[in-house]
This record gives C-alpha cells, structure tokens and sequence, in this order.
C-alpha cells in the first residue's frame, strides 16, 4: 500500500476524505489505547479495515507474574474512525500469556 504525503496529516481533522494508513492505524490503536487503560500494548494482533474506518485487536498485559509465560493478558477490540481516532473499545478476552488457543 502506497503511503501519500498527507496521510498523517489527515490525523488532525483536515482531510476531508481519506483514511489514515495501516501504519498510522495501527500506532493510534496501541497508542490510544494505552492512554486509556495506563497500560503498554504488548502488540497489535490483527487490524482490519471498515467501513467507518478500522478495528484492531490490541494485547495488553494486565497482570505481570514470574515467570512470564503466566502473566495474565487480554485482548482489546478498538474501534477507529477513519482519520485514526478511537470510537470505542472493549475488551473481548483474558488468558495467560502461554496459553495457546487450539
């Protein structure tokens, strides 16, 4: 995907039309997100595009233990409009970080 020069820009409510890129997508879910819970995003484990703009899915340790692989995580539905605001959020899962799904 090819990234225009005012992509970025667009951030800031001047574009009238375009949507942020999948870069810019995906920094402004981990970012905003870890705003609201004062929380680091472990990663962004899937981003998708909308309609109304794009939805990731953003994993977040929320409970540090020894070793690492129990440390209690979760994953975050975010909600992004198009200039790569959050409209939401939720979160749909908990689990321990060495838990595989099958």
């Amino acid at each position: 995907m090819a990234t225009t020069g005012n992509t970025n820009n667009d951030q800031g409510g001047n574009g009238s039309s375009g949507r942020v890129d999948v870069s810019t997508a995906m920094r402004g879910a981990a970012e905003q997100l870890s705003q609201l819970l004062q929380r680091e995003p472990d990663s962004v484990s899937s981003l998708s595009a909308t309609d109304d703009g794009w939805t990731a899915h953003v994993e977040v340790v929320e409970i540090e233990k020894i070793p690492d692989t129990t440390s209690v995580m979760a994953s975050y539905r975010v909600n992004l409009d198009s200039q790569g605001q959050l409209v939401g959020y939720e979160r749909i899962r908990r689990y321990s970080r060495g838990q595989v799904d099958r």
